[in-house]
């Protein structure tokens, strides 16, 4: 069940909300458990008996887990985590589907017997506030990925009134519209390139298509992660922003310290800094980057593509450290065209699946390394393209700066903002109504 669709938004949702809202406050956990689970089943039953599994099977450890002491309580956590990482990776290496969010419910399951093992927290007391806390829906299928020790005070008593539930829903709207009206706009512009094939574009077409394609992945997923956001808020709970305006990153370290920050906070704090971080040296430092960097590739898929992608992140990264990133800090422009340069070519390797495609790709984008009849290809492609996206790509370049975020908050209680989220809204709707929308890129990860 996606959150950008009828069913949910109508059915689902204020169905759910009225059974919360009716409950009495200190029994709210178990609706939230409860309707966590039905959204799952609604959404994917073949795999809902591997989430149950694999929540049980982890409660009942880390109870265990908090007990023993010395090799035996090494050997359950080792059994534990070789349980949870080998199924995900059981799934995306050696099978043909995925369970939806497992990559992320993993991440969080696994972090909590980790804190739990460290005595960083205590194990949860019952199985409905782990469930609640593993299973909520906001964030069960695509994040942000939370820790327990954020939200276990939260689970246990949060604070509700009409600010928040309107705050929320104001949230939501936005990250809806984000969703429907650019990311999906995006992605139908990024789709035609791909059926047209990519020896039959021009080189600022596929300029272009690798832009769209960078736009339709940030507002594809922070427009989840919005959504998610705004949920959480609505039924009481603070849930971490995933995004800070990426796209205006001067360096490439910067980047990632602005895009998917829960997923790169769990990396820094479970394999990063466990490893030495950036405290043994300027090698191990470098090879510690590259361990991170390698499994952020496998992490969101098993094709080639993915550890080129991870690899020239890392490359990067150590450049930076070596020295690039000062000079990036003193010359604006210079970092700006780095960073335009960066964002739509790192998106390609993401996007692509084969490395021969992206020889091909690349071969349209630079031209005159062997293929310059590129330049010549299909010319009048890129005009029936702006025509069509253009006013659409041109909101989504406007939206990445902090303009729109800055007049929203200073005019989120005004009577023609909250006019306008309406007709946001209603926009969303219509565009769900006339066009199926697609399922959120991160889905698949």
């Amino acid at each position: 069940m996606l959150f950008s669709s009828l069913s949910f938004i109508f059915l689902f949702l204020p169905v759910f909300m009225t059974i919360y809202y009716c409950t009495p406050k200190k029994y709210r956990n178990i609706p939230l458990f409860v309707g966590s689970l039905i959204f799952y089943a609604m959404g994917e039953i073949k795999y809902f008996p591997l989430l149950i599994f694999t929540l049980l099977l982890n409660y009942a450890a880390s109870g265990i887990l908090w007990k023993i002491e010395n090799d035996a309580k090494r050997v359950l956590l080792l059994i534990l985590l070789v349980y949870d990482f080998g199924i995900l990776l059981g799934f995306k290496y050696l099978s043909g589907a995925i369970p939806l969010g497992i990559s992320f419910y993993t991440f969080q399951i696994a972090s909590y017997v980790l804190d739990v093992y460290r005595k960083k927290i205590r194990p949860a007391d019952s199985v409905v506030e782990i469930g609640a806390y593993l299973c909520m829906f906001p964030q069960l299928i695509a994040g942000p990925i939370i820790l327990y020790a954020d939200i276990i005070k939260q689970i246990r008593r949060r604070e509700y009134c009409m600010e928040n539930l309107e705050d929320g829903l104001k949230t939501f709207v936005l990250g809806l519209s984000s969703k429907i009206l650019i990311a999906d706009v995006m992605g139908k512009l990024w789709n035609e390139i791909n059926v047209a094939g990519f020896e039959s574009i021009s080189t600022p077409m596929a300029w272009l298509g690798a832009a769209a394609y960078s736009m339709e992945i940030f507002f594809d997923f922070n427009g989840y992660s919005l959504m998610a956001i705004g949920l959480g808020k609505m039924m009481g709970f603070t849930i971490p922003k995933n995004f800070d305006k990426p796209y205006l990153s001067r360096t490439v370290g910067e980047f990632w310290r602005r895009w998917h920050i829960t997923l790169g906070r769990w990396f820094r704090d479970y394999v990063y800094i466990p490893l030495g971080g950036s405290r043994t040296g300027t090698g191990k430092t470098i090879r510690n980057l590259l361990i991170v960097w390698l499994l952020t590739g496998m992490w969101h898929g098993k094709g080639w593509n993915f550890i080129l992608w991870g690899v020239s992140i890392w490359v990067l990264i150590v450049l930076e450290k070596c020295g690039l990133e000062k000079i990036l800090k003193k010359h604006f422009i210079i970092s700006r065209i780095y960073m335009l340069l960066y964002i739509p070519l790192s998106w390609m390797l993401f996007a692509i699946g084969s490395l021969e495609d992206i020889g091909i790709y690349f071969g349209r984008l630079f031209p005159f390394f062997g293929t310059e009849g590129a330049v010549y290809v299909n010319q009048a492609d890129i005009w029936r393209a702006c025509e069509r996206y253009g006013i659409f790509f041109a909101a989504s370049v406007v939206l990445c700066t902090r303009i729109p975020s800055v007049i929203y908050r200073k005019n989120k209680r005004r009577a023609w903002m909250i006019l306008l989220l309406g007709l946001l809204f209603g926009m969303s709707v219509y565009g769900m109504v006339k066009n199926a929308s697609n399922p959120f890129l991160y889905f698949r990860f």
